[in-house]
């Protein structure tokens, strides 16, 4: 007679109740990185509706991010102590509230705080998922619940400008951006419900890490220097700016002292120095900081060129996102397949195919004249960078922390979260500079003026205002043009960093292994 215990180890059966509590986590996931490309089709009418700066558009992005990556570490910690899920909860609750908050915004400033608080609360519920899936899962079957949440991640933010799109040819562009953050709160809702009902107490009781200095440090650092990068350019890059990114750069140093010293005493430091000591994982941290510092600002720089530089919908702009879309839920559904048989291959293949996809759009939006621009003209280029960004964006994470000793794969799996976070903000208050830095617009000329005034002088003086209206819309859309190609080759340049990055990986990593997984508590609080 075949023992039970002996048969379940052979072929460990998943509960529906985990794969429910799976779907419930990946909701929030969803949510969370959703909110961090839907903005951008809004980016136009939010600077319209609230009369905003050039330097809000970039905050609204990069605020989101940074917050969401600097509070991803401290959350995990927290989770450790007090049980993964009420963190997720908490979390959940601060993103819901805070969408509402983004939607009833009545100026810059309050939409750019409930932007930072958002993704606060996204930043808080992103460690619990990991965790819960180390908990609920077995090794051998694992690796398919990474998977999943790997092309979650991907599709999420790839539909992000195509639902952007939606919303607000849904509600009018007046109020359209507001329901962009009002749809969390359905979401939220049910979310918040099924995560009482379905999650399980998970495990607690660790010691809490009280590295409040490190956290501070970190946080002051990057303020520093994203300030300056974001707000340099409207301001015309006074000496306060200079000084800010100096500043940043020694508050960085102080916080790698002061984690070495927090280590050295035995203590739990934000970051483990001793992480850096393998060069492939510090090569993968910076490929992951490079990598999302380019995949995020593709569409912030299409949306934008889209709507304001050629006119388009904000529905019109969410569809030129498609083909990129549907390359990413192609290529993530064939991640984790491809990883295990290939190895870093994979990984390979995926930033070059962006890092193409990128140079290819770069070159089309130099060489093509912006006013005979369509979306056919990009689809090409976008569906490769795609396959691409699904290729690599569900594996990459495993890859690096396989870096380190599987001791350590908890705090560096939190340390790259972190990066990538900041590499979206780094990467948007960067692309951002660069193409509304460079954005110029002629207006129309004498000579011009002239010219239509000769043309069409006997159809009439609207026949006249009409060509002159002409001039100055390809005038704009010129602009706009040469900004946007300026930027979109910033990003190229990221993304062929981050090809030359790819290589500092480790050949073959064992993806699906590892030791068994702790006995999960399934009763709900």
């Amino acid at each position: 007679m075949t023992s039970p215990s002996l048969s379940a180890q052979a072929a460990p059966a998943i509960p529906r109740r985990t794969w429910l509590a799976l779907a419930v986590l990946l909701l929030g996931i969803f949510m969370s990185l959703l909110d961090t490309t839907i903005v951008n089709v809004a980016l136009p009418t939010i600077r319209t509706s609230l009369d905003a700066s050039e330097a809000t558009i970039s905050w609204i992005i990069s605020g989101y991010a940074l917050a969401f990556g600097l509070a991803l570490i401290p959350a995990g910690r927290i989770g450790d102590r007090f049980g993964h899920k009420w963190v997720f909860f908490t979390g959940l609750a601060i993103f819901t509230a805070a969408s509402i908050a983004c939607g009833l915004a009545q100026n810059d400033v309050q939409l750019i705080v409930s932007r930072v608080v958002q993704g606060l609360g996204g930043g808080i519920f992103f460690p619990p998922v990991t965790a819960f899936i180390q908990l609920l899962f077995a090794p051998r079957v694992r690796g398919k619940a990474f998977a999943i949440l790997g092309a979650v991640i991907g599709i999420s933010t790839a539909l992000g400008p195509l639902a952007g799109g939606l919303i607000i040819q849904a509600f009018g562009n007046d109020t359209g951006w507001r329901y962009i953050f009002f749809v969390n709160l359905p979401l939220g809702i049910i979310a918040l419900i099924a995560a009482v009902v379905l999650l399980p107490k998970g495990s607690e009781g660790k010691r809490l890490s009280t590295d409040i200095v490190g956290l501070l440090l970190a946080s002051a650092a990057l303020v520093a220097i994203l300030v300056p990068l974001i707000e340099g350019e409207t301001t015309g890059w006074p000496a306060w700016t200079y000084i800010s990114l100096v500043g940043g750069v020694v508050l960085l140093v102080l916080f790698a002292f002061w984690e070495r010293r927090v280590a050295a005493k035995g203590a739990e430091a934000l970051v483990p120095p001793h992480l850096f000591s393998h060069p492939s994982f510090s090569g993968g941290v910076v490929l992951a900081m490079v990598y999302f510092a380019a995949f995020t600002s593709i569409f912030f720089t299409i949306s934008i060129f889209w709507q304001a530089g050629l006119g388009h919908t904000a529905l019109e702009s969410g569809l030129v996102s498609i083909p990129f879309a549907l390359g990413s839920i192609v290529g993530a559904s064939q991640s984790d397949r491809l990883a295990v048989r290939l190895g870093r291959t994979v990984l390979v293949i995926g930033v070059a195919a962006v890092a193409l996809g990128l140079i290819a759009l770069w070159l089309v939006l130099l060489l093509v004249p912006a006013t005979d621009l369509t979306n056919w003209a990009l689809l090409a280029p976008l569906a490769v960078a795609g396959v691409g960004s699904g290729l690599f964006i569900a594996p990459n994470a495993r890859f690096i922390t396989a870096t380190v000793d599987p001791a350590e794969a908890g705090a560096a799996s939190g340390v790259v979260g972190t990066v990538q976070r900041i590499g979206s903000a780094i990467g948007i208050a960067v692309i951002g500079s660069v193409f509304f830095g460079s954005l110029s617009i002629a207006k129309p000329t004498a000579t011009q003026i002239a010219e239509a005034g000769k043309k069409y002088g006997a159809a009439g003086a609207d026949a006249v205002k009409h060509a002159i209206s002409e001039i100055a819309t390809k005038n704009v859309a010129e602009g706009f043009g040469h900004s946007a190609s300026l930027a979109l080759m910033v990003s190229a340049i990221f993304a062929i960093v981050a090809f030359a990055l790819v290589f500092m990986l480790p050949k073959h990593v064992n993806l699906h292994g590892g030791p068994p997984a702790a006995a999960p508590k399934v009763a709900a609080e």
